[in-house]
């Protein structure tokens, strides 16, 4: 059998993730990045949604986590991370990566990213 991943790029936030005051309050654009594993092998012969993940359920669980401010991206993805864990029991690894676009840093930086991998060991 192939592997089979769904992936949702470059998805675009205005969101309010931040340590300093000042991005609490004015916020910053985010992009995320996602690479799950599931088995969608029926929806390829079947063509139906419900023998898949749907791409627009994934993408409005990104959305409400992203809408929800924290202080730390790597908080951020642990969220999106059990969130697709908790919703979708089919998904087997689960790759984010959470970039804040030009980081307050004092300096031209263009992206400050964090990736998080989750991958399910079976037994």
């Amino acid at each position: 059998m192939t592997e089979q991943y769904i992936l949702l790029e470059n998805m675009r936030f205005y969101s309010y993730h931040g340590v300093f005051e000042q991005e609490q309050q004015v916020g910053n654009r985010f992009e995320v990045n996602l690479k799950i594993k599931t088995d969608f092998s029926a929806a390829c012969i079947s063509d139906e949604v419900e023998d898949t993940v749907s791409y627009a359920e994934i993408y409005n669980l990104i959305s409400e986590e992203m809408a929800v401010p924290s202080r730390l991206l790597e908080h951020v993805a642990g969220r999106i991370i059990e969130r697709i864990r908790n919703s979708y029991v089919s998904v087997s690894f689960i790759e984010v990566k959470l970039s804040k676009l030009h980081p307050p840093l004092g300096g031209e930086v263009e992206k400050a990213s964090v990736l998080l991998i989750w991958e399910q060991h079976l037994q």
